[in-house]
């Protein structure tokens, strides 16, 4: 696919993407503000909490597809972590990722990127674990009752252009764009595979060394 066509591709994706993920949220803001307006003091207070929450969603999605400013502190993960789609139903667990040094801006962004992938694994609910320190590796694990990486995930990782193939599709657009990510980052991203039998779901591994 000729770079400029894939390009124009990845942004329209992106875009359409990024307008799906805050209609929900803006949609049920409108609907309380009107309520509210009625002088119902319950729907003011769920229009600010739904208008929080799509303020922790586009501070996500900002800081995951824009253009990273600067280095990324693991202290700030829990805070960006709160614009994660499921709300409560997903837990995030860092207990295991040193506290520093910082992320760089390119690995920082792709771990943003993890995180939302991660969600997309758990459409049931569940936890995702960090583990690791920056600027060596970072281990990504989850568990939930429905928990499934996105189909495809693990030839994206091995073949960018299967996953510039991928494109196309707003509601998948997370597992290409993560892989294609780290490929033009030069970070080794892969699942861990054990041999025999597996149980659950394996493991990312992300190679920042």
């Amino acid at each position: 696919m000729p770079v400029v066509t894939s390009s124009l591709l990845l942004a329209e994706t992106l875009a359409a993407r990024l307008c799906h993920d805050i209609a929900s949220p803006l949609g049920s803001l409108m609907g309380v503000l009107e309520v509210a307006r009625e002088g119902d003091s319950e729907a003011l207070e769920l229009a600010v909490e739904t208008s929080q929450r799509l303020g922790q969603r586009l501070r996500l999605l900002r800081a995951a597809w824009g253009a990273q400013p600067g280095p990324l502190g693991v202290a700030e993960l829990p805070e960006l972590a709160k614009g994660l789609p499921g709300g409560h139903r997903i837990q995030i667990d860092l207990a295991g990722l040193a506290l520093s040094p910082d992320f760089t801006p390119e690995s920082g962004r792709l771990v943003l990127n993890l995180l939302l992938l991660a969600a997309e694994a758990l459409p049931g609910g569940g936890t995702l674990f960090l583990s690791g320190a920056a600027r060596r590796e970072v281990l990504l694990r989850v568990e939930g009752p429905r928990a499934a990486w996105p189909a495809g995930l693990a030839g994206f990782l091995v073949d960018p252009d299967s996953a510039w193939a991928a494109l196309g599709d707003p509601r998948t657009l997370q597992a290409p764009l993560t892989a294609l990510l780290a490929a033009q980052a030069g970070l080794r991203l892969g699942l861990l595979l054990p041999g025999g039998a597996t149980t659950g779901v394996p493991p990312l591994m992300l190679d920042l060394g």
